[in-house]
């Protein structure tokens, strides 16, 4: 076959029309040829405390990825940095690795991670906790869709990592719960996106509250030359690790376009592609939450097994969803771009865009969650 929490909410504006050159979205994968990064020394080499090699090694991790060897030296020197790498490179690892590094071998040591979305900050906050395991190192995820009461009731204790999006963090400050005065380390992950989610107030609130900041770590796969003159306002001395191109889509997915007729039912083309046997597990993606609730309801009519992710699901909601999707018994994951961020999850064959994206950072952002780790993954996108 060729293919060319229930809440009330304020009606939403109608979004512009894409601006993408849908010919852009037309890509071969490539052969993966070239060697995969081999560091040139291993984890037990970087003199790191016995306790942090020890849990690195129980994660099964022998030597640094590459965007984790060119920044931990530097940031446990505690240097600020910008450090751009794709999706699934190991950039969580490269900034709490230093991180907790600092937290065993320094006193009054601790951080702020702010992510874009609440997925995110949960897998963060696992990674730390992995690492710190058997220390007496502790941490916080403050996240929408939890409670706000006990949120504030642990925002009053002495945190050494707090980990949060920045609605749920700027709304703790605003009731005196989360001092970050103090804070020495602070780390803006996937910043690129809370910018163009419309975080950059939030954003602005916590970096001027941070007053004994000493070290700020900027981390994304991608970057907008937009975004350079707020980068420099909230650190001016950062040392620059490029390990991807930060504006290129996945090399590793085939990508095509599905042009509809206007004769044609979309649904109806969506239904008979995601009915080949080769689409297992499929991340589709649609511009809004209205269009992500009927999508889904549609799927479900048809017989498909489908479930959904966006903003005004409860946290609970989307952690079942997401961990069905994960098991198999989920075939379809219908989502806003809440989920192109932060959800890494293996085996997704293809990705679907039921309609242009807004930008192409939107658009690379979600076919990074196929083909990944050297397998090679499908994305199409519908155009009308």
């Amino acid at each position: 076959m060729n293919y060319n929490n229930k809440r009330r909410t304020r009606p939403s504006a109608k979004r512009p029309a894409s601006q993408l050159n849908p010919e852009l979205l037309v890509k071969k994968s490539k052969a993966i040829t070239a060697e995969p990064y081999v560091s040139a020394r291993n984890f037990d080499q970087l003199n790191l405390h016995r306790d942090l090699s020890k849990n690195i090694a129980f994660k099964g991790y022998q030597s640094p990825s590459e965007i984790q060897d060119k920044c931990i030296d530097q940031l446990i020197d505690g240097k600020n940095l910008v450090g751009i790498a794709a999706t699934g490179t190991g950039k969580t690892g490269a900034f709490l690795i230093p991180i907790v590094q600092q937290m065993l071998t320094s006193d009054n040591v601790s951080g702020l991670v702010v992510v874009p979305t609440r997925e995110l900050a949960q897998q963060v906050q696992a990674e730390y906790r992995s690492l710190t395991k058997g220390t007496r190192l502790n941490s916080a995820c403050f996240i929408g869709g939890t409670s706000v009461g006990k949120d504030m009731s642990m925002a009053r204790r002495k945190l050494d990592l707090i980990v949060g999006t920045p609605g749920r963090l700027a709304d703790l400050i605003d009731r005196r719960a989360l001092k970050i005065d103090s804070t020495p380390i602070l780390v803006l992950d996937e910043f690129d996106r809370m910018l163009d989610m419309g975080f950059v107030k939030a954003i602005q609130k916590l970096v001027s509250g941070m007053h004994n900041r000493k070290q700020t770590m900027l981390f994304s796969a991608t970057l907008d030359s937009s975004q350079e003159k707020l980068i420099k306002q909230i650190t001016e001395t950062a040392i620059r690790v490029n390990v991807s191109g930060g504006t290129q889509s996945s090399d590793n997915v085939d990508q095509n376009i599905i042009r509809v007729k206007h004769n044609e039912n979309k649904f109806d083309v969506l239904f008979d592609l995601v009915n080949e046997s080769a689409f297992e597990k499929v991340l589709l993606f649609a511009e809004t939450k209205r269009g992500v609730d009927k999508l889904s309801k549609q799927l479900k009519n048809s017989g498909i097994k489908s479930d959904v992710i966006h903003g005004d699901k409860s946290q609970n909601y989307r952690s079942r969803a997401i961990e069905l999707f994960k098991s198999g018994r989920t075939k379809i994951l219908v989502a806003t771009d809440v989920a192109a961020r932060g959800i890494d999850i293996k085996g997704v064959t293809h990705v679907i865009n039921y309609q242009l994206p807004q930008t192409m950072d939107s658009y690379i952002h979600r076919i990074g969650r196929t083909g990944r780790a050297e397998a090679t993954g499908v994305a199409y996108t519908f155009v009308n």
